[in-house]
């Protein structure tokens, strides 16, 4: 069984930073792709990030320059620090891993965290 616990989220004011991080648990032989959704409230769920396990990364053209993405492989963990936020990066954050459970998988499942509330104040 895998579980993702996501941290970080809060109410922070505009022009503000958080830093959110998720680690993954439970039976993991390798992960592929880490990163992060969001939903806000009455919109539907968004890629906001993600970063391959060879480094490669991707964001979304609203958060470009002012979001990081970064990984720990060592411990299953994906970070996302969020700078200059805005009141419309108020959401849900929800965090994503690709992974195979044992060395016989042979396919990479998706994993969702529960998520953590992000609110930026205007």
């Amino acid at each position: 069984q895998v579980h993702l616990v996501e941290s970080g989220g809060g109410l922070v004011q505009a022009g503000g930073s958080l830093r959110l991080s998720c680690a993954a648990s439970g039976t993991i032989f390798s992960i592929n792709v880490m990163g992060w959704y969001r939903q806000a409230p009455g919109k539907q769920r968004e890629l906001v990030a993600f970063k391959t396990s060879g480094g490669s990364t991707h964001y979304a053209v609203s958060v470009l320059g002012r979001f990081t993405i970064s990984r720990d492989n060592t411990k299953n963990t994906v970070y996302l620090d969020m700078n200059s936020l805005k009141p419309e990066d108020t959401a849900v954050y929800y965090c994503n891993a690709e992974l195979r459970e044992y060395s016989y998988s042979r396919r990479f499942l998706p994993y969702w965290g529960q998520g953590t509330q992000v609110t930026v104040s205007s």
